[in-house]
């Protein structure tokens, strides 16, 4: 596994094009301005050397040198360590336990209605909507006072619901007036300029 990461002296994403997880990571490697190779995966196919790379044979890996990372906040944390600036985590030990807390809670409550809102089970879609548009608005509350999730700096956190909320169209997810300051948020982050930058051409696609 090392022979093949050594080979390549430029970090490399493999990231599928319309997947939001893919999108997490993306968000942050664009924040940090890293020179990296992104290749996109279509469909079922793997290169070779991604398959020898990732046990799990999923598409998300990250390979810096002889480091092969696979897990999407194992590596999002990874590149706000080894490239500090502009920093997407607190200093302090408490925030930076509540910021993974708080992404803990976005992948299991919000994320994990992505199979079924992409799937092709209507009735599981229908069901994934409804649950996602109730676990959004339950938390609205949450954005009334700070620019950004539960803060008033940009964080991992927000670099996780971006990608979730650009695809709330594409879901076929209608949020209710009372979560407008939801829509707000989501303008502030879709405005940034790493955002856009972030998106695969399919990804673009989603809101045209």
């Amino acid at each position: 596994m090392a022979s093949i990461a050594n080979r390549r002296s430029v970090m490399v994403l493999y990231s599928d094009t319309t997947g939001p997880i893919g999108n997490c990571v993306r968000i942050v490697l664009a924040e940090k301005d890293i020179n990296v190779e992104i290749n996109y995966i279509e469909g079922d196919e793997r290169p070779d050397d991604l398959a020898e790379l990732n046990p799990y044979h999923s598409v998300l890996t990250l390979i810096d040198r002889d480091l092969v990372l696979y897990d999407e906040q194992i590596i999002m944390e990874y590149l706000d360590e080894r490239f500090p600036h502009p920093p997407l985590m607190p200093v302090d030990p408490v925030a930076r336990a509540n910021n993974r807390q708080l992404r803990y809670r976005v992948m299991r409550d919000l994320y994990s209605l992505v199979d079924a809102l992409a799937g092709k089970n209507e009735i599981a879609a229908a069901t994934a909507r409804k649950e996602l548009r109730d676990n959004l608005t339950a938390i609205a509350p949450a954005f009334a006072q700070k620019p950004y999730f539960m803060s008033d700096e940009y964080s991992l956190v927000d670099c996780c619901m971006a990608p979730l909320l650009w695809r709330l169209d594409h879901y076929g997810v209608k949020m209710p007036a009372s979560a407008k300051i939801i829509n707000e948020y989501a303008r502030r982050l879709f405005e940034r300029d790493t955002f856009k930058s972030s998106l695969s051409q399919r990804e673009r696609e989603m809101r045209m």
